[in-house]
């Protein structure tokens, strides 16, 4: 397993090293990887197309309206020799599963508390303000 991210390597090395990860994290700046994949979204680019819809318009995802042109995917390749195949794709919640925190949030009575669930009320923030990496949280 590793992680490709589009920020230049000098950005993922840094937050790598101050997280303290040891898993291989790789660039896809310059590169159409994203693109290919289906994760950066800009019509002017390729059509709009995220977890196996094809979209005529941005997806919306921001209060304020704004498009959001990042998505998050996780693919699966297969290596025979020097071939490489792409096996597949999976993409928006799927990824969840590699997170195991939100399996256990999702079985409580509260849930995520995201703030569009109903009813009002439940979350704090936005969504996932509760959400913080171990060198944010206070003494």
């Amino acid at each position: 397993m590793v992680l490709i991210s589009r920020a230049p390597i000098e950005k993922l090395s840094a937050y790598k090293q101050r997280m303290g990860w040891a898993i291989p994290w790789y660039s896809s700046n310059g590169s159409d990887f994203n693109y290919d994949f289906h994760v950066t979204l800009d019509p002017a680019v390729a059509p709009l197309e995220y977890n196996y819809v094809v979209h005529d318009e941005p997806m919306t995802r921001e209060p304020d309206g704004s498009s959001s042109m990042e998505g998050q995917g996780q693919s699966a390749f297969l290596r025979v020799g020097d071939r490489v195949f792409h096996s597949h794709s999976s993409y928006a919640r799927a990824g969840d599963l590699l997170i195991g925190t939100y399996n256990w949030l999702d079985h409580t009575a509260l849930g995520r508390q995201e703030d569009w669930e109903q009813p009002p009320g439940r979350s704090d923030g936005p969504a996932q303000s509760w959400l913080h990496r171990h060198d944010e949280y206070g003494t």
